[in-house]
């Protein structure tokens, strides 16, 4: 009878913790370091003691490298600090950082084609020096102050980079990770952002209670992530490199650069005290755990990438986009308004070719519209259209997406053209009422499209651009423009327990 008893008990307590461990909201925090400063050498020995602190407390973050700062070690002969940096994930940081003109001012007037370009041009050399000095490949980008743009992403993907890792206002979902562009973001992540700063005094019990009240919110809402950022030169500097340089536009030679005020030795000590003391501190909390930009895009990984639609499926996405054009949240996964437009246009050109539905539809990476939809001139603009040129319009807009790898700027039906939210929703009446009938129709009734994915797109001011480093003023409509149309691709990310 005692032994049963005992067994049943531990059985019990087994039971109790493995339950317990279940149902703790789990928190991921990412903390990563834009490692830019190529000016002060002491920027050297802080990025070193940062990384090999981190590496003694069972810690590995994610240091994104600019490449001058790369080749600026390497010529420095400072292999210590390749070494120590070596065993965090490496990511990218632009090839300069603040050298005029910087990413966003040589965006500004782009299109989405030679805005990718252009930016592969330039950055992809400060990508290779990255990966030959430190022997990887670089995980993830985030740009330089606030210089970011939208054509960016593609030119990512050609490079090899898979994540988006940043801070700024420009697009978001919830202070979460998201989908944008074709890879992972955390970014615009506000009331997850858990920067402690390092000025002393009340610096480390003022950053444990912004970290606390981000924890304890995550925990009520079923888990997520935290992300923390720094720059090793805030240990060393009283003024950042960039600003004393490069304010405002200003581009002077390299042999005019200056260098940027340096901390008192103790205001440096106190700095790396608090801040270990704060890692400590987080890696204590119940259900915490840190993570690189590597293990995020696992944690966070698209499960709408590998799972096939039935016909089921689409007729749900199809009634959907009739309402509201952008993403939707189903079990476990997400879509984008892009990928539900290749989901219903590649099943209704297989409907098409073979006069049944498919069996399976898989997801199609695919990128917004290169530019605003602009209705041709002369004619009329017809409220219905024969199913024949309608067919045809389906079949030419799926072998546009599968080779031009984003969605048309317009979808031709004859001599007129519609939207691309004008033709998905037209397209999803038509889905609905073929699987519900079974028959296609004699005529497809024209349906006015509701793209709504771009209300988490910022709009442009100077505000938005507020980066010392930028000219007086200056401002970006354009690149906003191409963000509002890239938000075909947004979508949160799930976090997958």
């Amino acid at each position: 009878m005692t032994k049963t008893l005992l067994s049943i008990l531990v059985m019990l307590a087994v039971v109790t913790r493995g339950m317990g461990q279940g149902t703790t909201a789990p928190i991921y925090v990412t903390l990563w370091f834009d490692t830019e400063d190529y000016i002060l050498p002491q920027d050297d020995g802080a990025t070193k003691r940062l990384a090999e602190m981190l590496t003694g407390l069972g810690v590995r973050a994610t240091f994104k490298i600019v490449g001058e700062k790369a080749r600026v070690l390497e010529n420095r002969g400072r292999r210590d600090v390749i070494a120590a940096l070596r065993r965090h994930d490496i990511g990218y940081h632009s090839n300069t950082h603040s050298q005029q003109p910087t990413i966003a001012v040589y965006l500004q007037n782009a299109g989405w084609d030679d805005g990718r370009a252009e930016f592969y041009r330039r950055e992809v050399q400060g990508v290779r020096d990255v990966e030959r000095i430190f022997g990887v490949t670089p995980v993830a980008y985030g740009q330089p102050g606030s210089a970011w743009a939208p054509q960016v992403y593609p030119a990512l993907h050609d490079m090899g980079i898979g994540m988006y890792l940043d801070e700024s206002d420009h697009v978001g979902i919830d202070d979460q990770p998201f989908y944008y562009g074709g890879m992972l973001n955390v970014f615009k992540m506000r009331s997850n952002l858990a920067r402690m700063d390092l000025s002393g005094g009340e610096s480390l019990a003022n950053g444990k209670a912004t970290f606390t009240k981000a924890y304890d919110q995550l925990r009520r809402t079923g888990g997520g992530t935290i992300s923390i950022y720094y720059h090793p030169n805030e240990w060393v500097q009283t003024e950042f490199w960039d600003a004393v340089n490069f304010r405002r536009g200003a581009n002077p030679a390299r042999s005019e650069w200056k260098m940027p005020g340096t901390r008192p030795a103790a205001e440096t000590e106190q700095a790396f005290d608090d801040f270990e003391q704060y890692v400590r501190f987080i890696k204590a909390q119940s259900g915490v755990r840190f993570v690189t930009a590597t293990e995020l895009m696992t944690i966070y990984a698209d499960k709408a990438m590998t799972r096939s639609f039935r016909k089921e499926d689409l007729l749900r996405f199809a009634r959907s986009v009739q309402n509201d054009i952008t993403f939707q949240r189903l079990d476990g996964y997400t879509l984008s308004a892009a990928d539900v437009f290749g989901l219903l246009t590649d099943a209704m050109a297989a409907f098409i070719e073979r006069n049944q539905w498919p069996s399976a539809t898989k997801v199609t990476a695919l990128y917004g519209p290169a530019r605003m939809y602009t209705p041709p001139t002369g004619g009329t603009r017809s409220s219905s259209f024969r199913w024949s040129a309608f067919a045809q319009a389906v079949r030419d807009t799926s072998d546009y997406c599968r080779s031009s790898h984003r969605l048309p700027d317009e979808v031709w039906i004859g001599a007129e053209s519609m939207s691309p939210a004008d033709y998905l929703a037209t397209l999803a009446r038509a889905v609905e009422d073929l699987i519900a009938t079974g028959n296609t129709p004699t005529d497809v009734i024209r349906r006015e499209g509701h793209y709504t994915a771009d209300h988490y797109v910022a709009e442009d001011s100077p505000d938005l651009w507020s980066w010392v480093i930028f000219p007086e003023g200056f401002h970006a409509p354009r690149i906003m423009e191409l963000a509002r149309l890239q938000a075909w691709t947004l979508k949160p990310a799930v976090l997958q327990h």
